[in-house]
C-alpha cells in the first residue's frame, strides 16, 4: 500500500494509521485528522455512551432503584452523576487526541459514577489501542481498584463482593485484549505497508540499476564501433591529404569510403544518444555482431589499406554462444583500431582458435609503426597519429572479466604488440 493508495483509501482507515502513512511519505508527522471511518466509529461510541448515560440516569431516579434503596448513594450525587454522564459522552469526541487524559478522568469518576460506565469502557479501550502496555497495564490495575470502591458504594446483592471483583477483572481483561488486538492489527498493517514500500523501492532500484548497466554496456559497444569507424575515416582522409598525386579513381574511392564511414558513424552516434536518454523511445536495438562477422570486419580494414591476415580454427563456428562471438568480434575490432592508431602501416595478424570446453582464444598482434614508401596503398603517407581516449583496452578488460575470461596485452620478446584473450565456451 503506497502513499497514493493510502490517500485513495484513507476514508476506510483509522486517522492514526493514515497519519503514520503520510508521515513516512512526507517526512513529517501531522496531527491526525478524522477520516470518514473515524466519524462513523466516534458517532457510534458517542450514541452508545449517551444512550447508556440517559438510561442509567433515568434508572437511578426511580424510587425502587437499587441505588436509592441501598441507602449508600447521597441524594446530591444523582444529579451530579447525570451531568457527568452527559459530559463524558461529549468527551468521547476528543478520545483520539487525549486518550491518556480521558482515561485518567474516567478512572477518577469510575469510583462512584453510574452513568459513565460506557465512557469508562470506551476510554480504556482507546487507551489500549493508542498506547503501549507499559501505560495500559497500570491503568487496568487502577480500574480494578476503582471497581472495588464502586461496588462498595453501589453494592450488587446478586454478585456479592467476590463476584463483582471477578466480573470487573474479566470485563477489563476482555476490553484490554480487544484494544491490544486492534493495536497489533494496525501495527501489522503498517509493517506490511512498510515491507511493500521497501519491496517496491528495491524493485525500482533494481530496474534503475539494470537500465544503467544496459546503457553502460551499449555505450561501451558504441565506443568500440565509433572508434573503429572514425579510425577508418581518419586513415582515408590522411591518405588524401598526403597523396596529392593519387589518381582520380583512388581519390574517388577514398572519398566514397570517407562518406560511407561518416554516415555510419553518425548513425552509431545517433543510436547511442537515443539509448542514453532518460526515457528511451523504445527503438529496437540493432543486431549484435557475431563470430561470422569477423571476415567482413577484416575486409573493411583491408579496404582502408591495413594489411591484415585472419586465421580462424574454430571447431564448430555455428555453435559459438552469442555472447562469446560478440566478445570476440569486439576484441578483434579494438585490436584493429589500436593498430591503425598506434602502428600505421604495420602488418596485423588476427587468429581465433578453440572449441567447446576449451574456450575461444583470440590474438591480435602487430609490429611497430612502419614508414611506408611513396607507392604504398591508400593508407600510406606520414599520417599523424589518431587520438584516442585510452579507455578501449580498459573496456575490453571489463567485458572479458564479466564474461569469465582473461585479457592480456603488451609487447612480446620480438617487439610486437600483442592483444590476447580467452573466453569460456562451455561444452
Amino acid at each position: 500500500m503506497s502513499g497514493r493508495s493510502a490517500s485513495e483509501y484513507a476514508w476506510l482507515l483509522p486517522s492514526a494509521l493514515v497519519a503514520e502513512v503520510r508521515a513516512e511519505a512526507g517526512g513529517a508527522r501531522p496531527r491526525p485528522r478524522r477520516t470518514t471511518r473515524d466519524w462513523l466509529v466516534d458517532s457510534i461510541f458517542f450514541l452508545v455512551a449517551l444512550g447508556y448515560a440517559i438510561f442509567t440516569a433515568w434508572d437511578i431516579r426511580r424510587p425502587d432503584s437499587q441505588f436509592v434503596t441501598g441507602g449508600m448513594t447521597p441524594a446530591w450525587l444523582i444529579p451530579v452523576d447525570t451531568v457527568l454522564g452527559l459530559a463524558g459522552s461529549l468527551a468521547i469526541w476528543w478520545r483520539r487526541r487525549w486518550p491518556v487524559g480521558l482515561a485518567l478522568v474516567a478512572l477518577i469518576i469510575s469510583m462512584f459514577s453510574v452513568t459513565t460506565g460506557a465512557v469508562q469502557v470506551i476510554a480504556y479501550f482507546t487507551l489500549a489501542v493508542h498506547r503501549r502496555f507499559a501505560i495500559v497495564g497500570p491503568f487496568g490495575a487502577a480500574f480494578v481498584v476503582a471497581g472495588v470502591i464502586y461496588f462498595e458504594i453501589h453494592p450488587d446483592e446478586e454478585l456479592g463482593r467476590l463476584g463483582s471483583l471477578i466480573f470487573t477483572v474479566v470485563f477489563l481483561g476482555a476490553v484490554l485484549a480487544w484494544g491490544m488486538f486492534v493495536r497489533a492489527r494496525r501495527q501489522l498493517v503498517l509493517s506490511l505497508r512498510d515491507r511493500a514500500d521497501r519491496a517496491e523501492a528495491e524493485q525500482q532500484l533494481r530496474i534503475t540499476q539494470a537500465r544503467q548497466v544496459e546503457r553502460t554496456r551499449i555505450a561501451r559497444e558504441m565506443h568500440d564501433v565509433l572508434a573503429h569507424r572514425i579510425s577508418l575515416l581518419s586513415l582515408h582522409a590522411g591518405a588524401l591529404e598526403f597523396r596529392p598525386d593519387a589518381s582520380p579513381d583512388e581519390i574517388t574511392r577514398a572519398a566514397g569510403v570517407i562518406r560511407a564511414s561518416a554516415h555510419q558513424a553518425l548513425d552509431d552516434l545517433r543510436e547511442v544518444i537515443g539509448v542514453l536518454r532518460e526515457e528511451p523511445d523504445g527503438a529496437p536495438e540493432r543486431p549484435q555482431p557475431t563470430l561470422a562477422d569477423l571476415p567482413a570486419l577484416v575486409a573493411e580494414s583491408r579496404e582502408a589499406g591495413v594489411r591484415v591476415s585472419l586465421r580462424t580454427e574454430v571447431a564448430d563456428p555455428a555453435a559459438v554462444p552469442a555472447a562469446v562471438g560478440r566478445g570476440t568480434y569486439r576484441i578483434v575490432q579494438e585490436g584493429l583500431t589500436n593498430a591503425r592508431k598506434h602502428a600505421p602501416g604495420a602488418r596485423v595478424a588476427v587468429s581465433v582458435t578453440g572449441g567447446p570446453g576449451d574456450g575461444l582464444n583470440v590474438a591480435v598482434s602487430n609490429r611497430g609503426p612502419i614508414s611506408p614508401g611513396p607507392d604504398s596503398g591508400p593508407g600510406s603517407g606520414p599520417v599523424p597519429p589518431i587520438p584516442g581516449a585510452g579507455t578501449g583496452l580498459i573496456g575490453l578488460a571489463e567485458r572479458t572479466s564479466l564474461a569469465g575470461g582473461r585479457l592480456r596485452h603488451g609487447r612480446t620478446a620480438d617487439g610486437d604488440f600483442q592483444l590476447t584473450a580467452w573466453l569460456p565456451w562451455p561444452s
